[in-house]
């Protein structure tokens, strides 16, 4: 098969690069086969594709961020049985909506999600997905450093103190106040992974993550389990507490924790064009939404399991007491101390995103690539991180704005976006079946989600808990 492959400059100011290749004097023809990776390797670079293995470490690490610490709540809103079928039904449409991504990129000949945007809407779509993007993925990494800097240097709300790692070692200092621990994290952390330009270079750190995530798993089943066979754990609601209308709608706020948890597909071309072959991408999906799948259930079954009502809307937070177990406060120690460095390691994942649909959003004309432009580079590296650390020390509690983050840009990007592709059709390959499910899929996300906003609105203008706390 012979396809007509353009150099990056031209990608980026062509608004159908499949259909308008042919008339540019810069566009070069590569004879390639089905197996050839979309990004032709350069003559001299060693680097000859990424591995499937770190490929899935690092899909599964984007996956796996801060929802996982509020899936156990979603169990307290919707139940047991109800809220594992939420969570495997979620999985199953993000796994079709990622599908749709990749059948669409390729009919169109595209190589990013943006550029897919692009070809299906215009230049205007695009926009709107990096958009989308920055807003999600800003709003994400503020929360991580949130959490982060709660677990190590402890957080204060409605009047009580919750002292973190370094305090109840070492007592309260000027060092490991909130705002020096989160600058060296940055300095320390961030900015290192964060100047790596390649996602393949992060496969070892999302490994890591991955482990710490099951570690964190392994604790909370283990204290389950042991209370579980001493008979000190009363038994789990398998199904919603349902009083009023009020408590119907609040069985919506779930989605929006079930959403974000599963939001990768802004990563997932950039992951799968540095696949030595491209076309390995869609089972290593399918791998690491099956993976992280069996850890959000059995993190949100053992959660449950272990608090019962008292499951706060961070889990982490739970960790803060005595577990009824021996050794309750080292187990304490171990499980902050892991989620803390899991969030580190997931940070540069999430980051690598932001900063690629930043420069698009706001430099659009540049012809030179952004991994070739250290200047571009670094100023919106170091423009970015500045923003997530302010927003970490002025933001008291970002657990609404996450609420609110996933019922509008994670949606979108999520699901509503690669609906609105697959019925929009540019290229004429989308099937019935396709079209059925995008529309039940804009509707469901749309239905869902806008009755989310309302009850999270509706309880904070009234002034009441979060059913998530």
């Amino acid at each position: 098969m012979t396809i007509q492959a353009e150099t990056h400059q031209i990608k980026k100011h062509s608004k159908h690069p499949s259909r308008k290749h042919s008339k540019k004097k810069d566009s070069v023809t590569v004879a390639v086969n089905e197996k050839s990776p979309l990004i032709p390797k350069k003559k001299g670079d060693h680097f000859n594709g990424a591995s499937k293995s770190g490929a899935v470490m690092n899909l599964s690490t984007t996956i796996i961020g801060a929802g996982i610490m509020a899936l156990p709540a979603t169990m307290k809103v919707l139940g047991l049985a109800l809220g594992i079928a939420a969570i495997i039904l979620v999985a199953v449409l993000s796994e079709a909506t990622v599908r749709i991504l990749l059948k669409y990129s390729r009919g169109g000949g595209t190589d990013s999600y943006g550029s897919l945007m692009g070809d299906a809407f215009g230049e205007v779509g695009k926009k709107v997905l990096q958009a989308c993007v920055v807003i999600n993925n800003l709003g994400v990494l503020v929360i991580y450093m949130i959490i982060i800097g709660d677990v190590v240097a402890g957080s204060s709300s409605n009047g009580l103190h919750h002292p973190g790692l370094l305090e109840g070692w070492f007592g309260p200092h000027w060092w490991n106040g909130r705002v020096f621990v989160l600058l060296v994290t940055t300095v320390g952390v961030f900015v290192p992974l964060a100047s790596l330009k390649r996602m393949d270079s992060l496969s070892v750190t999302s490994g890591l993550a991955v482990a710490l995530a099951v570690v964190f798993l392994i604790i909370t089943a283990g204290i389950a389990t042991f209370k579980i066979a001493s008979g000190s754990l009363p038994m789990p609601r398998l199904l919603p507490e349902i009083i009023d209308i009020n408590s119907i709608w609040n069985l919506f706020t779930a989605v929006p924790v079930l959403v974000t948890a599963y939001i990768c597909h802004f990563n997932v071309h950039s992951i799968g064009n540095e696949l030595e072959d491209p076309s390995f991408i869609e089972p290593i999906v399918q791998i690491s939404l099956v993976l992280c799948t069996i850890v959000y259930i059995m993190t949100s079954f053992f959660g449950f399991v272990l608090f019962g009502d008292a499951t706060m809307g961070d889990i982490l937070s739970n960790f803060d007491s005595d577990l009824g177990v021996p050794y309750s406060a080292e187990l304490n120690d171990v499980v902050r101390i892991s989620y803390a460095l899991h969030l580190m390691l997931v940070f540069p994942l999430v980051f690598y995103a932001l900063r690629l649909n930043t420069d698009g959003l706001f430099f659009p004309s540049t012809q030179l690539p952004l991994e070739s432009d250290n200047k571009r580079f670094a100023f919106i590296s170091v423009g970015l991180l500045s923003l997530v650390y302010l927003g970490a020390n002025f933001i008291p509690s970002a657990w609404d704005a996450f609420q609110f983050t996933g019922a509008t840009a994670a949606v979108c990007i999520g699901f509503i976006f690669p609906a609105a592709i697959a019925i929009r059709d540019t290229h004429g390959i989308a099937t019935k079946g396709d079209k059925i499910l995008a529309v039940l899929m804009i509707g469901l996300a749309v239905f869902a989600n806008a009755v989310a906003i309302y009850s999270d609105a509706y309880a904070l203008f009234k002034k009441n808990p979060s059913p998530r706390a």
